[in-house]
């Protein structure tokens, strides 16, 4: 016999198993002063570049966007860690980035990590 207890753990099994991507509207607020510059749309570059599927890969490596010197050498894989220091402080971070000139980071430790956990999910 078919039940809606049933058919409410087949929708909940299906979402779970179904890759997640991130739309705009799941970026929390923290995330605004971001998109000024940065899109999540992959290959759309803005004054910065995109951050789709940015997470987990070196530094440098947005398609058709030139980077900073200084971004390209700084040999960092966009992580956790890296971001956390990054986002509170790009212009201490990587000496000399186009970010750091321009953006003074976010100073709630809170909102950094939220626009971790959101760059996690942008595919």
């Amino acid at each position: 016999m078919f039940t809606f207890r049933k058919l409410g753990l087949a929708a909940a099994v299906a979402l779970f198993a179904a890759p997640f991507a991130a739309t705009a509207a799941d970026a929390p607020t923290a995330f605004n002063q971001c998109k000024a510059c940065h899109s999540i749309e992959a290959g759309k570059n803005g004054v910065g570049p995109s951050l789709s599927g940015a997470y987990g890969r070196k530094v440098g490596l947005a398609p058709n966007y030139k980077y900073s010197p200084a971004h390209l050498a700084s040999g960092m894989t966009i992580d956790e860690a890296m971001l956390t220091k990054y986002l509170a402080n790009p212009k201490e971070t990587i000496p000399g980035n186009k970010m750091g000139a321009s953006f003074g980071g976010l100073k709630n430790p809170a909102d950094v990590a939220a626009v971790i956990a959101y760059l996690k999910t942008v595919k």
